[in-house]
């Protein structure tokens, strides 16, 4: 499998009702690798990825891939919305790709996934008889299924306990491995345990600083001293940020 490919912001621009968001806006991400971005609400991080997934565009500049296929028919997307649909059972809300695209539904992979986020009794259920966390789940498992080498997940976790949480960083950080993830989240142990770099948003016009993670390959162990560590010194970072 070919890793998935290198990002790159060249001179971006984008304003959001008069006001200037990004402005020669450079970011080099490493293909392959996940990327996770923190930094206050309202920052900018989730326009990022809109203008990554081709969502939003730029005013100027652009947003380009390292290999020879357009990025936004290299992507799967996880917004902060499960947005799924009311009428499709789960098993058929995360093989919705498929039908979109006009294949062939892989029902032993979507089954596979199912397992894995810990609803596999729920192959045949509307959303609605599913809580806020098992929704969340279920899109996990639609972006999982897609297979596309680079995946944006906005807050994929926000709304699971801590152990399903820990759980599910394991299972994406493996099912992931070699594609190019860029993370949203505002959990330091969340970033700590899943990135291969990790960027800190600040200020507008958005600035990025670069904070260093700890040795090993993601996903790291939760009790790690290491992880334990920096993820101390990237809370107190964080807090001291927001003051």
């Amino acid at each position: 499998m070919q890793p998935g490919p290198d990002i790159s912001f060249e001179k971006v621009g984008f304003s959001w009702e008069e006001c200037c968001l990004f402005h020669d806006f450079e970011l080099h991400l490493q293909g392959g690798k996940t990327t996770v971005f923190l930094g206050r609400s309202g920052i900018g991080k989730s326009t990022l990825l809109r203008l990554v997934a081709g969502l939003l565009t730029p005013d100027r500049g652009k947003i380009i891939s390292s290999n020879s296929c357009p990025l936004k028919q290299q992507i799967a997307w996880m917004g902060q919305q499960d947005l799924l649909y009311p009428w499709l059972t789960v098993r058929e809300n995360i093989m919705l790709g498929s039908r979109l695209q006009g294949e062939k539904p892989n029902i032993s992979r979507a089954s596979v996934l199912l397992e894995q986020v810990q609803l596999a009794g729920y192959a045949h259920a509307l959303p609605a008889a599913l809580s806020g966390g098992m929704r969340q789940r279920v899109a996990l498992a639609r972006t999982l299924y897609l297979d596309r080498p680079v995946v944006l997940m906005d807050e994929p976790f926000a709304t699971l306990d801590v152990m399903t949480k820990l759980s599910l960083q394991t299972l994406t950080a493996n099912v992931l491995r070699g594609k190019t993830v860029l993370l949203i989240t505002h959990d330091p142990l969340e970033a700590c345990r899943m990135a291969h770099e990790i960027c800190l948003l600040s200020e507008t016009p958005l600035r990025v600083d670069r904070f260093a993670v700890p040795n090993g390959e993601p996903p790291r162990a939760v009790e790690d001293t290491a992880l334990l560590q920096t993820q101390g010194e990237l809370f107190h970072r964080l807090n001291s940020d927001e003051k």
